[in-house]
């Protein structure tokens, strides 16, 4: 019996010996060695303390991961692999360095090999933690982005439309040890290990601007689709999407596309009057106009009738009015905008030029001192942000074919057109357009906003006259209700009449040229 026992005996230490043994040759079960996560010494102060609470939880991996930084001009590189792809690491953002310069700079883009010459030591001082971002002249984070700089583009890509281009992008990394190779699905290529790195990285991680969260707004000037441009519309067949063939992409892209429309659809429109077509509506439609102002003079020429059928036009296709209606009381509505988290709250007067409706009838929406500070008061409470559109007192100034420049000048017009566009900011707007001048005007920023005098014509027939060729358009960015940005983009059309945008060096000639007169 003592012998059986003692022989049970030996054979489970054995069995112990044994089964420790290989873990200790094997380096599993209780002599298992786990592997490090670290964080790179050069990761800068601020994302280690992001890291470091949640790294120092245990965390059981089979493998050394280390967390790195980095660094891509102009492309957001969520992978990034050797030139054999064998060697590979997954990109997290943590931060978006835009290019910006001075509001008034008629710049409007740099080159990228400006930018990369630049970007090592940029971003060098960033990971050293030794400047504040803030304190450069040339780029800014995403996260202290103001709408009083102006957003470069690098090249051709600007990064407000694009959102993955047009910027410096700083990444948290972690390299790939996977032999899997699938570049379309990067989760694929994690083994375990790292998964559970990505896993504890990600809550870490900040909300950057998406298309999905990114509201863009663009406002453009005057449109009158008539006279001469109804002869040029027989001319090229009756397709009213000729006058926008160059600027429809451009436009059509945009969450909210805005027109101020003088001319109602009729079938009494002649190659004289200022009344369109009807199918002058394709010119319209194919930029994707969400949002048709009403404050113009000249709505009503072709009679009520028209004016509220085209009204009725608008309604059946979805796009929305603002500062004009079939009455005094559908006029005067706001144009309460809420998408994308964002809320803005539009308003559109009609100010001593003509075609206002006072009663039941059609017509513009009259300025009523009373009636924007109470929209201005109840946009406030709702934190919403306050456009206003004024169509004022026209600049006249065509005498002449030659390049006349007097229209620039925002007191240009009869009255004090600064002291009332000021004035609109004063009572708490954040940005007041001027979308009656035929010609574009000046800008400037002012108390908490910004105001643009005159917009331009977008589609009109005029073309005897340099000046009115041109137009603006402004594109508003918005993120979480606040407005990030706007960019200007010039516009001209010739005897075509095919609006196009104008080319990068007549653009900075020209937004120079209207920067230098502001008030």
């Amino acid at each position: 019996m003592r012998k059986k026992l003692f022989g049970l005996l030996i054979f489970a230490v054995v069995a112990v010996v044994a089964f420790f043994g290989v873990q200790f040759v094997t380096k599993s079960g209780i002599f298992k060695v786990y592997g490090v996560l670290n964080i790179n010494e050069k990761v800068p102060e601020d994302i280690k303390s992001t890291l470091s609470p949640i790294i120092n939880e245990e965390i059981r991996i089979d493998h050394d991961v280390e967390i790195t930084v980095g660094y891509s001009v102009n492309s957001n590189k969520e992978l990034e692999c050797s030139a054999d792809e064998i060697n590979c690491k997954v990109n997290f953002l943590y931060d978006i360095l835009i290019p910006v310069t001075d509001f008034y700079n008629p710049e409007n883009s740099i080159q990228t090999s400006n930018v990369v010459s630049v970007a090592e030591s940029l971003v060098n001082s960033y990971f050293s933690n030794k400047k504040p971002l803030s304190s450069s002249d040339n780029f800014v984070s995403i996260f202290d982005l103001k709408p009083n700089q102006k957003v470069l583009a690098i090249d051709s890509n600007y990064y407000l439309d694009t959102l993955d281009s047009g910027a410096i992008f700083i990444y948290i990394s972690i390299p790939i040890q996977s032999e899997k190779n699938d570049k379309t699905d990067i989760n694929s290529m994690l083994d375990e290990d790292e998964k559970k790195v990505v896993d504890l990285i990600k809550p870490a991680l900040k909300e950057f601007p998406t298309k999905e969260s990114v509201l863009t707004f663009s406002q453009t000037g005057v449109t009158a689709l008539s006279r001469k441009m109804l002869t040029k519309l027989n001319q090229v067949g009756g397709d009213a999407s000729y006058f926008a063939q160059n600027i429809k992409d451009f436009l059509s892209s945009k969450d909210l596309t805005h027109i101020s429309n003088e001319s109602s659809f009729t079938n009494y429109a002649t190659s004289s009057n200022i009344c369109a077509d009807p199918r002058m509506i394709g010119a319209i439609t194919a930029i994707g106009t969400d949002i048709v102002e009403l404050t113009g003079n000249h709505n009503l020429d072709c009679g009520d009738e028209a004016a509220i059928s085209t009204i009725d036009q608008y309604d059946e296709l979805g796009m929305k009015t603002v500062g004009g209606g079939k009455s005094a009381e559908d006029a005067a509505k706001p144009l309460l905008i809420d998408q994308k988290g964002t809320g803005i709250t539009f308003l559109a007067y009609n100010q001593s030029t003509g075609g206002a409706t006072y009663d039941n009838t059609p017509g513009a929406n009259q300025y009523d001192e009373e009636d924007v500070i109470n929209n201005i008061a109840s946009a406030k409470e709702r934190g919403d942000t306050v456009i206003i559109d004024i169509q004022y007192y026209e600049c006249s100034n065509y005498d002449n074919a030659y390049d006349d420049n007097s229209c620039d000048y925002a007191n240009s017009s009869a009255g004090d057109q600064v002291g009332f566009f000021r004035h609109l900011i004063d009572l708490g707007a954040d940005i007041v357009v001027g979308t009656s001048a035929h010609q574009p005007q000046t800008f400037e920023l002012y108390g908490n906003g910004a105001i643009y005098y005159g917009l331009g014509n977008l589609f009109f027939d005029q073309i005897w006259w340099p000046g009115t060729t041109r137009s603006l358009i402004l594109t508003h960015y918005f993120w979480k209700g606040k407005l990030l940005n706007t960019r200007i983009t010039p516009t001209v059309y010739d005897a075509d009449m095919q609006v196009k945008i104008m080319d990068e060096e007549t653009a900075k000639w020209f937004v120079n040229r209207l920067s230098q007169v502001r008030p």
